[in-house]
């Protein structure tokens, strides 16, 4: 009796090893959903905003580093919905600003009109701008001290710390 059921279960796991490469072969990555928050050029500002955060100097800036992306994915993924609106209409807000101050998008505006429209954001007395500065800015820094770069070139990342050597050759005394 058993090995009937075995044999069954057996059967249904052979067709399904089967037909999975057949079902799978569909996949790559341009075809997997995108799972952005940001549209396209909010993402682009984004991206700016974390650039301006942490711009390029003898090391690759915020924005080369990909941190914008990276705030976009934990705000997305980690955070409440009043966050991931707050992300938005921040983005939006910090884009209206630069284009009625300088009359550009604040990708196109100079460094130090970034700068100056973020500086008035902080010292500004609007809670929610203020509030979404913060957590861009500490995003920003969190992304920026775990990428890749930083990891592996500036505190030499070791994956297991403290490694214990087994065979060492031991002196007479």
């Amino acid at each position: 009796m058993e090995r009937r059921v075995a044999l069954k279960s057996m059967a249904v796991a052979m067709g399904a090893m089967a037909g999975l490469p057949a079902w799978a072969s569909g996949w790559s990555k341009g075809t997997l959903p995108k799972g952005r928050l940001l549209s396209a050029d909010q993402s682009k500002n984004l991206a700016a905003i974390v650039e301006a955060i942490i711009p390029k100097t003898d090391t690759p800036g915020a924005g080369e580093l990909g941190v914008g992306d990276f705030v976009q994915k934990m705000v997305k993924d980690c955070y409440d919905s009043k966050a991931q609106a707050s992300l938005a209409s921040g983005v939006s807000n910090v884009d209206e600003q630069s284009i009625q101050r300088f009359g550009k998008s604040f990708v196109d505006a100079g460094k130090d009109q970034k700068l100056q429209i973020l500086q008035d954001i902080d010292k500004g007395s609007d809670a929610s701008q203020k509030a979404f500065l913060g957590m861009v800015k500490n995003l920003t820094i969190q992304g920026y001290m775990t990428s890749e770069y930083v990891m592996t070139n500036i505190t030499h990342y070791e994956m297991i710390p403290g490694r214990y050597h087994g065979c060492v050759p031991v002196k007479k005394g």
